[in-house]
C-alpha cells in the first residue's frame, strides 16, 4: 500500500527533460544561498545601527530594484535571449554580494541594494522563459511546480543555515555564502545546459498564435495581474504582520511561528505536485483553479478574526497552504500561456513585477492599518481584498471564454 502510494507520488516527477532538472537544481542552490534576505533588516538595525525609518527606506529601495530588474529581465530576454540574461544576472549579483559587505553608509546601501536587486531579479523572468524553451507544453505547469518546490526547499534551508553562519562567522559570512551560491549555480547551468533560442517542443494546439501585439493592450491580462497583486498582498502577510500577531495576540515564540511556516512548507512539498498533476490530467480550467485559491486565501485571512483560540492559527495555515497550491502554480502557467510568441519575456516580467509590488504594499499597508486601527481591521481589510479578487476572477473567466481567437490552454 505504502509502496504503491510512493510510486504514484514519484510518477508525478517523471517526463521532465534533463535541462529542467538542472534548472531546478540551480534554483535550489540559489534560493538556499539567499540567506542575506531574511536577516537583512536585522543586519541593518543591529550591526549598522540604522533607525527604523532608514531600514524601511532601504527595504523600499530593495523592492523598487526588484521591480525594475523584473521588467528589464523580461524585456532583454525577448531581445537577446534568456540564457545570456540568466548567466549575467547570477554571476554579477554574486560578485555584488561580495562587494555589498564593504558598504556600510546609509546612502551607499540605498544605492547598492537597489543596483544589486535590479541585477538579481533580472533572473526570474528569464528563468520562467527558459522553462518554456526546455519543457514540453503539456509539462510546463508541472515544470513550474517543480521549480516552486526547489524555491520552497531553498527558503526552508536558507534561514536555518544563515542562523548558523551568523553564530559562527557573523553577518559578513552571509554575504560570502550568498555570493558564492549565485556563482556556483550559474557555473553549473553554463556547464550543463546549452543555449536554445526557441523551444525544441512545438505546441501543436497553438503553433504560431499571436494574440496581441503588446502586453499593454491585453485587457484580460491586466485584470489577471490585479488578481495576482491582491493574492500577493494577502500571502505576504505571512512574513510581515502575521508573525508579529502570533507574538502579540497569542504569545508564540519565534520557534512556534517557525513550526507553522514549516508545516506550510511540508504540505506544499508533498501535495502540490500531485494536485497539479491531477488538475492537468483532468484538464480543469486554470482560471477557475486560481479563483478557488483566491477564495481560500480570503477565508484564511478572515479566520484570524477569531482571536481567542490559538488553534485557529493551524486552521488558518491549512487554508492558506491549499490556497497557495491552487493559485500560484497556475498563475505562473496562465501568464506564460497568455504570452504571444516572442513576447514571453515581457509578459513574465510584468507578472513577476506584480509580486514585487505586492511585497512592498503588503508590509506598508498592513503595518499602517495595524498601527492606526489594530489587527482586527487589518484582517477584515485583507480578507475583503481577497473577495474583490474572486469577483475579478469571475469577470476574467467570462472575458477569456468570450475571446473568439483563443481558448484558455489547459
Amino acid at each position: 500500500m505504502l509502496q504503491r502510494a510512493f510510486n504514484k507520488y514519484i510518477d508525478n516527477f517523471r517526463g521532465f527533460s534533463r535541462e529542467i532538472w538542472i534548472l531546478t537544481l540551480i534554483t535550489f542552490i540559489n534560493r538556499a544561498g539567499t540567506m542575506v534576505l531574511p536577516f537583512l533588516s536585522k543586519y541593518l538595525k543591529e550591526d549598522l545601527h540604522f533607525s527604523y525609518s532608514q531600514v524601511g527606506w532601504i527595504m523600499v529601495s530593495f523592492g523598487l530594484g526588484s521591480m525594475l530588474g523584473s521588467w528589464l529581465g523580461g524585456k532583454l530576454s525577448d531581445k537577446i535571449g534568456f540564457y545570456k540574461i540568466m548567466i549575467f544576472s547570477l554571476l554579477s549579483s554574486g560578485i555584488g554580494f561580495f562587494v555589498l559587505q564593504t558598504i556600510t553608509s546609509y546612502h551607499g546601501l540605498l544605492i547598492a541594494i537597489f543596483i544589486i536587486m535590479v541585477i538579481a531579479d533580472m533572473f526570474r523572468p528569464a528563468m520562467f522563459v527558459s522553462l518554456g524553451a526546455y519543457a514540453k507544453p503539456e509539462n510546463r505547469t508541472r515544470a513550474l511546480t517543480l521549480v516552486r518546490l526547489a524555491i520552497n526547499l531553498g527558503f526552508a534551508a536558507g534561514p536555518a543555515l544563515g542562523g548558523l553562519l551568523i553564530m559562527s562567522l557573523g553577518y559578513k559570512g552571509l554575504f560570502w555564502v550568498d555570493g558564492a551560491s549565485c556563482i556556483l549555480a550559474i557555473l553549473i547551468f553554463w556547464w550543463k545546459v546549452k543555449e536554445k533560442k526557441k523551444s525544441k517542443f512545438i505546441d501543436k494546439t497553438n503553433p504560431d498564435e499571436v494574440f496581441t501585439h503588446s502586453v499593454f493592450k491585453d485587457g484580460p491580462f491586466w485584470i489577471f495581474l490585479t488578481i495576482c497583486l491582491i493574492s500577493g498582498i494577502m500571502f505576504f502577510q505571512l512574513f510581515t504582520t502575521i508573525p508579529l500577531y502570533h507574538k502579540e495576540q497569542f504569545n508564540l515564540s519565534e520557534f512556534q511561528t517557525g513550526l507553522l511556516l514549516t508545516f506550510n512548507g511540508i504540505l506544499v512539498f508533498f501535495l502540490e505536485m500531485p494536485i497539479v498533476s491531477y488538475i492537468e490530467k483532468h484538464k480543469i480550467n486554470k482560471l477557475k483553479v486560481i479563483n478557488l485559491g483566491g477564495l481560500l486565501m480570503a477565508i484564511s485571512i478572515y479566520l484570524l478574526l477569531v482571536n481567542n483560540w490559538v488553534g485557529i492559527l493551524i486552521v488558518m495555515m491549512l487554508f492558506m497552504t491549499f490556497a497557495e497550491m491552487f493559485a500560484f502554480p497556475f498563475s505562473n502557467s496562465f501568464a506564460m500561456s497568455r504570452a504571444p510568441k516572442g513576447h514571453e519575456g515581457r509578459y513574465m516580467a510584468i507578472f513577476t513585477m506584480s509580486y514585487s509590488l505586492a511585497h512592498i504594499l503588503s508590509a506598508k499597508m498592513g503595518m499602517t492599518i495595524i498601527d492606526n486601527q489594530g489587527y482586527q481591521l487589518n484582517w477584515f481589510f485583507m480578507g475583503t481584498l481577497g473577495i474583490i479578487s474572486v469577483l475579478l476572477g469571475l469577470w476574467l473567466i467570462k472575458l477569456v471564454q468570450k475571446e473568439p481567437a483563443r481558448e484558455l490552454k489547459n
